[in-house]
């Protein structure tokens, strides 16, 4: 139990007050509270104070600079429950403080998964490559339920889905122009797995562009590849020079039929 003597606003910090007591062995410091908890408890010199009110002062202080720290936080842009906890986790921040914290945020409207979800989802379609797997990962890493999920994903539908793949692929194709259409076929199905798309959306896309890939890129292609090829094997002839170019050429990726025609024309040169 002690008297409050003194209190004093912090030079660092105008919304802190340094509050001290006279426990009967002369005035001395005893702790610091915001501004709001000074004005919530009616603090003022010559109020008595015992221990049990103490604690609560305390306890309530200690709420309030992690309310303020999570305020911060969330300044920057928005954050899901789970990230908000694991920041104050890192601050040392007792869990029953979390607790309220947390309960006020999302009171408050500060906090809130299904919005966030909705808004984390729209803004990687929007501005990245993502595919709804590698959004979904993402989410539940940042601690959103797998319903808040589900509905969050109904910002990327199928057809935008499709939509993406195949401004993805066109890309992928121009600068693979070199490979044989089957070999960069499997790298970019790999590619879009790893962004995140489904099998079913990839191949929609792959196979609508395999409708329309024209003969003449494909022998471009070849006559690349084929060229590589008999550098690499120029000290074979006759019957075994071939037979190691199609081997070649075929482990490229190419047609036998393609094969054949590539190779006619390099007889007939």
């Amino acid at each position: 139990m002690g008297i409050i003597t003194k209190i004093t606003t912090q030079q660092k910090n105008k919304d802190r007050f340094n509050i001290y007591m006279d426990s009967g062995q002369g005035e001395e410091f005893a702790f610091s509270v915001d501004s709001d908890v000074l004005i919530k408890f009616h603090l003022k010199k010559g109020m008595e104070i015992d221990e049990f009110s103490l604690m609560e002062i305390q306890y309530q202080d200690d709420i309030r600079k992690a309310y303020n720290l999570a305020v911060h936080y969330l300044a920057r842009r928005m954050r899901s429950e789970k990230e908000v906890r694991d920041y104050l986790i890192s601050k040392e921040v007792d869990e029953p403080v979390i607790n309220e914290v947390l309960l006020k945020l999302s009171e408050q409207k500060y906090l809130n998964d299904r919005e966030f979800a909705v808004a984390y989802a729209r803004t990687q379609v929007n501005t990245t490559d993502k595919g709804p797997e590698v959004i979904k990962m993402e989410l539940k890493e940042k601690g959103i339920s797998e319903a808040l999920i589900n509905q969050a994903l109904d910002e990327f539908p199928q057809e935008q889905q499709i939509e993406k793949v195949s401004k993805i692929s066109e890309k992928f194709f121009k600068k693979n122009l070199k490979e044989s259409f089957r070999i960069q076929k499997q790298k970019l199905e790999q590619m879009l797995l790893r962004k995140g798309y489904p099998y079913e959306v990839i191949h929609i896309v792959i196979d609508d562009m395999d409708r329309h890939k024209e003969e003449d890129e494909e022998m471009e292609a070849i006559r690349y590849q084929g060229e590589k090829a008999l550098r690499k094997l120029s000290k074979y002839d006759g019957y075994e020079w071939k037979q190691r170019m199609k081997q070649t050429l075929y482990r490229k990726g190419f047609s036998m039929e393609l094969i054949e025609k590539y190779l006619s024309e390099q007889e007939k040169s």
